[in-house]
């Protein structure tokens, strides 16, 4: 089927689909209402379409994206208090213009099975104040439990195996080779991402990962597959566990809920610099977030050859947002995160805001208020060598209070409505005011999003969501 026939398909089909300039066509269907007056999925798109014209129609891996694609000097917002404040006009159109109603109801399937399984804690053996898991756990969750360790291992692994090889002499005409092709390769940035294996990335094991949280992907709005997209996951965490089991994989379904669209999920350029753990997260389909990264699998291949049907997820808060990561909160380090929203205006890919309720919760790390010396060393490791090092704890793998492994916690990624982005043209500058305007909606649309679905997925949270500088 040719690029037009796909598009005419699409667009027969009904729904609001962005046409190539980033415009909205409304829906040929009829606004209709369910008998107590709610908005159906149909007035829902309708919603939406009036929604981009009031507006004018729009570490880690969050940091390295900023840095590469921040050639704009931008400023902050405006303070509330002053007016013309791009952030403040477009949440009030948004506020005047869209209601809770366009986002659909969602349930917490991955919390009832998470409340199914206290009952083996309050089983557990008790020595010495830790709790041990009883003898009588399901195989399954034995290997959910090894999956997850697995993974977590991953980088150790097959670092440990390579320098296993090196203690063999046979294998040295080999290892040479290979160490050349792994300093001089640019399968991690050139967009024909041709290491990337659909069948790798559906093994079983990933969702035995999944599942050990469990995780679940929420899909709330429909993507046409001839667009681009940005996806930005909020929050980072301390490993990003669910980034990894939504996006890095098929454990949770996403080419079954997005049919048409390849997502790479980001990640720093340094660990395709080391060896044989390079090759697992290319098999993986995973990419470098590197600027030239992102033009290219955004610009290249796809259904037209000019990235049509592709996306990227970046995890826009960074190292620096690890270090915010403690249960019960969610702060996103966004308020000066911008380069993301000029990368969308120079490839025009669609801005796509998810959030995962629940990545906050994986693990404990120390509290910067009782150890204010190692969350100094922290700082100073991130702003020396732009990662650093949280000082974490979890459970263990027999035990449910020490360890590193990361707490069995409902983990909930929800997918939100897309932001249409208008191309800048080649040549152009990125205009200061449209990345002010386009990122003051996507903080709009995440702060939307809380609202609807804090108490469905969040209803023991400490605070309300917090967007920090």
């Amino acid at each position: 089927m040719s690029v037009p026939d796909i598009v005419a398909a699409h667009q027969d089909a009904g729904p609001v689909a962005p046409v190539a300039d980033g415009s909205i066509t409304p829906s040929q269907e009829k606004t209709e209402t369910e008998p107590d007056g709610s908005l159906t999925p149909n007035s829902v798109q309708d919603e939406r379409g009036a929604l981009f014209q009031s507006v004018d129609i729009a570490a880690s891996t969050g940091d390295i994206a900023e840095k590469d694609a921040d050639d704009v000097t931008l400023g902050g917002y405006e303070t509330p208090q002053q007016k013309g404040s791009p952030r403040n006009s477009v949440l009030a159109s948004i506020k005047r213009k869209t209601s809770a109603t366009e986002y659909p109801p969602l349930t917490d399937e991955a919390g009832k099975e998470a409340a199914a399984r206290e009952r083996d804690r309050a089983n557990a053996h008790r020595a010495g104040g830790i709790r041990f898991a009883p003898w009588n756990i399901p195989y399954r969750r034995r290997v959910q439990t090894m999956a997850v360790v697995a993974h977590c291992m991953s980088i150790v692994m097959t670092v440990s195996f390579f320098f296993f090889l090196c203690a063999i002499p046979l294998t040295w005409p080999l290892l040479i080779p290979y160490l050349l092709h792994m300093l001089l390769s640019k399968s991690a940035s050139d967009g024909r991402l041709r290491a990337r294996s659909e069948r790798f990335r559906r093994l079983p094991v990933w969702r035995f990962f999944a599942d050990y949280f469990p995780a679940r992907l929420h899909k709330t709005h429909h993507l046409p597959p001839t667009r681009k997209y940005i996806f930005g996951y909020h929050p980072h965490g301390i490993i990003s566990h669910g980034a990894f089991a939504a996006f890095g994989t098929e454990a949770l379904g996403f080419a079954d809920q997005f049919p048409g669209i390849t997502n790479s999920l980001l990640t720093l350029d340094s660990n395709f610099r080391i060896p044989l753990y390079r090759d697992y997260i290319l098999a993986l389909g995973i990419q470098s977030v590197s600027k030239e990264s992102i033009q290219a699998i955004l610009t290249t291949g796809g259904l037209n050859g000019e990235g049509m049907g592709r996306a990227v997820t970046i995890v826009v808060g960074g190292a620096r947002e690890s270090l915010e990561a403690y249960p019960g909160t969610l702060h996103l380090v966004l308020a000066q995160r911008k380069g993301f929203v000029k990368m969308a205006l120079r490839t025009g890919a669609d801005l796509v805001p998810v959030l995962a309720f629940g990545e906050n919760d994986l693990y404990d790390q120390v509290s910067p208020q009782r150890h204010p010396l190692l969350h100094a060393l922290q700082r100073w490791l991130l702003r020396t060598l732009k990662f650093t090092l949280p000082f974490l704890h979890g459970r263990g793998i027999f035990n449910y209070d020490v360890g590193l492994m990361p707490y069995r916690r409902p983990l909930n990624v929800v997918v939100g409505r897309p932001i249409a982005v208008r191309q800048v043209r080649e040549g152009n500058g990125v205009d200061p005011r449209e990345v002010d305007r386009l990122h003051a909606e996507y903080v709009g649309e995440l702060e939307r999003m809380w609202e609807v679905y804090k108490d469905v997925f969040a209803p023991g949270r400490k605070e309300e969501m917090r967007i920090l500088r």
